[in-house]
């Protein structure tokens, strides 16, 4: 989709405003514009995909502690294997699996329980020992190795083939993008949002969707919605192009240091989580984190610490306290309906959230029940529900 063809003024009314141009704001719009919903209009203060969704490479899978976010997984993974059918667009979907590796008898237990609650819904998820590990991911040392979890049909996929494979799809059936706008204001009588206001102009619309990422509590403010969303930057490195090329390894993750690291085009793609990374919506690179990643290699993957890297990104999280996503109706306003806070795994669980939140719009049932994951479950007193495989 050429940025010529995507409007620079707002139109005056819509039926459904959806704040948010990434992967979850598109999938909700390409599925309500499938449902016959007219007159959509997404809104995004940069390029579509410019926001968490621009991460080059991102993990889909299933294999989840929640059966919740096990069937959002499992739903979705279904979906990105058929993408080039619907919408229709190459993500470039390497079914390479996950493969968690494991370093004490606590997470083996722990990691055991989740495969039983995932083979339950049909996920084919397993434990191994050291050795299948090993033979899976050669650079593995099984020094310190207690087991791992292996589920063959997860893999990785690239967003932003993904954000324009849903945005032209969704532009196709109607759907209007407004980039480059801001949005500035909400105006709400009694309980319903009435207009969005943006530094391009002001919409009426019916039902406001927020789909902004690290963005949305400052959006929740506006309409009077608690949606506890924090910013943290999460870092990635490539290394330089290897020679021979490295053999084809699943997503592999030592789930002590959060260090994983996979295939990426002629070399590898390193990742993990600084737990000294303060809040915030920085997204420079800085690669002074690569040091811990080494640090954990040398212990987990040893051929990995003396790699030579070259270049790598910095994006947002955008983390709710237990980790999990905020996706529902606001009681008040009744017309705003959120996708948010998935923590790191919002690329993998999209297209189940967009069937979600059409169903939830349209008023249907949805595929599963998500009132677990209301955002008034922090204000209530419900009970919150910790997702353990989280990177």
């Amino acid at each position: 989709m050429s940025t010529s063809s995507i409007s620079r003024t707002v139109p005056p009314t819509a039926d459904v405003v959806i704040v948010g141009g990434g992967v979850m704001g598109t999938s909700i719009a390409f599925h309500l514009a499938e449902a016959g919903v007219s007159d959509i209009v997404v809104v995004d203060r940069g390029e579509l995909g410019s926001g968490s969704s621009g991460k080059p490479i991102g993990g889909v899978r299933a294999q989840f502690s929640d059966p919740l976010n096990i069937a959002l997984g499992s739903r979705s993974l279904r979906a990105w294997q058929e993408f080039g059918q619907r919408p229709g667009a190459d993500i470039r979907l390497d079914g390479v699996g996950y493969l968690f590796v494991l370093t004490s008898d606590q997470q083996a237990a722990d990691f055991e329980t989740s495969v039983r609650i995932q083979n339950g819904l049909g996920v084919p998820s397993r434990m191994i020992g050291p050795r299948e590990a090993q033979a899976l991911c050669p650079y593995l040392s099984t020094d310190g190795l207690v087991a791992a979890a292996y589920s063959p049909t997860d893999g990785h996929a690239r967003p932003g083939l993904a954000v324009r494979g849903y945005a032209r799809a969704a532009a196709r059936a109607g759907v209007t993008f407004a980039t480059h706008t801001t949005v500035t204001g909400l105006d709400t009588t009694a309980d319903r949002v009435t207009a969005v206001h943006t530094d391009h102009g002001r919409i009426s619309a019916a039902t406001v969707i927020c789909a902004a990422g690290a963005w949305s509590a400052r959006l929740g403010e506006m309409a009077g919605v608690h949606l506890p969303v924090r910013p943290v930057r999460r870092q990635l490195a490539f290394t330089a192009p290897l020679a021979p090329p490295a053999p084809r390894i699943p997503f592999t993750i030592d789930f002590d240091s959060t260090a994983y690291f996979h295939n990426s085009d002629d070399g590898l793609l390193f990742g993990l989580a600084d737990p000294g990374q303060a809040d915030g919506f920085d997204t420079t690179w800085t690669p002074d984190w690569l040091t811990l990643f080494r640090a954990a290699a040398r212990r987990r993957a040893p051929a990995l610490a003396d790699m030579e890297t070259s270049g790598g990104w910095a994006g947002l999280y955008e983390v709710t306290p237990d980790h999990n996503a905020l996706i529902g109706r606001a009681g008040t306003p009744h017309n705003f309906l959120y996708a948010t806070g998935f923590s790191g795994h919002g690329f993998l669980q999209a297209p189940a959230v967009g069937e979600i939140v059409r169903d939830l719009h349209l008023e249907r049932t949805p595929f599963v029940d998500v009132t677990p994951f209301s955002a008034d479950r922090f204000t209530t007193g419900a009970e919150t529900r910790p997702e353990i495989h989280v990177v």
